[in-house]
């Protein structure tokens, strides 16, 4: 059977299906390498980390504490830079940018979402979710309102624009965040531990709004050092010792949608 053949700018042939993978690259790290010096002594973080990741793929970073993944995602989030290595975001090669630029990037291009929420507690939810557009002089303020608003609908809480922080449950704080990385339109948004601090049945809620955002072609990549988190993933990736130990598809990722209709609503008496 002939195959096809597609040409590389460098007029390299490789073969179209080759070709298109590489199109669809978000994440490209080669031979990753994280050193840190703490007077006489080296810690080695990573130690030739190589890994693509792909537009619309769903990956769980897993480990234990001290096996990289911590520093792996700082470095593909822009907060680090590899001692040696490439990075590729989106076509940008990362080794060449300097501080302002890389500060630029992360507010372009990446969706950041953490374990302890990190809203500001004297801002409502919107307000929370407009912060990334202020470094945007371009937009105006309308445009911002409008993509906030929009953001917080995609999570189910629009409704609860104008409340703050401390006015919303764990896993409404969450969405909030997770709104807020979402409306600067990034090409990848990291999550570190989003589920840590939740119950379960918001922990699956969280996931289920996770695996909706996925499925309309939004890439994410979350740390998690729980199993059950990483199997609604469609890929897992163990580190150990600054090395992958195991990358793989998961066959049939649980629906995280489908699970909630079966889990019982609790209520603030449950919680007492």
């Amino acid at each position: 059977m002939h195959r096809r053949w597609a040409v590389r700018a460098s007029l390299q042939e490789v073969p179209e299906e080759e070709a298109v993978n590489m199109k669809d690259t978000i994440i490209s790290v080669k031979h990753l390498v994280k050193v840190y010096k703490m007077g006489d002594l080296e810690v080695h973080a990573l130690r030739g980390i190589d890994m693509d990741v792909q537009k619309s793929d769903f990956v769980a970073i897993m480990g234990k504490s001290g096996s990289g993944k911590s520093t792996f995602m700082n470095i593909i989030g822009c907060l680090d830079v590899p001692t040696k290595g490439e990075y590729m975001i989106d076509d940008v090669d990362v080794r060449k940018m300097n501080k302002d630029e890389l500060a630029h990037l992360r507010n372009k291009k990446i969706g950041f979402v953490f374990q302890s929420f990190n809203l500001l507690s004297r801002t409502s939810a919107l307000e929370n979710v407009e912060l990334p557009l202020m470094y945007n002089s371009k937009i105006t303020s309308k445009d911002m309102r409008e993509r906030s608003i929009r953001a917080l609908e995609s999570v189910g809480l629009a409704s609860r624009a104008h409340h703050f922080p401390s006015q919303l449950s764990g896993g409404e704080q969450q969405r909030v965040a997770i709104a807020r990385a979402l409306v600067n339109d990034p090409v990848v948004i990291l999550a570190d531990e989003p589920t840590g601090n939740l119950d379960t049945r918001t922990s699956v809620e969280v996931m289920s709004i996770f695996q909706k955002l996925n499925t309309n072609g939004i890439t994410v990549i979350i740390v998690t050092h729980e199993p059950d988190i990483a199997a609604y993933t469609d890929r897992n990736i163990s580190f150990r010792d600054g090395r992958i130990q195991k990358d793989f598809r998961v066959e049939k990722p649980r629906n995280a949608a489908a699970e909630l209709l079966t889990m019982p609503i609790l209520t603030e008496e449950d919680t007492i």
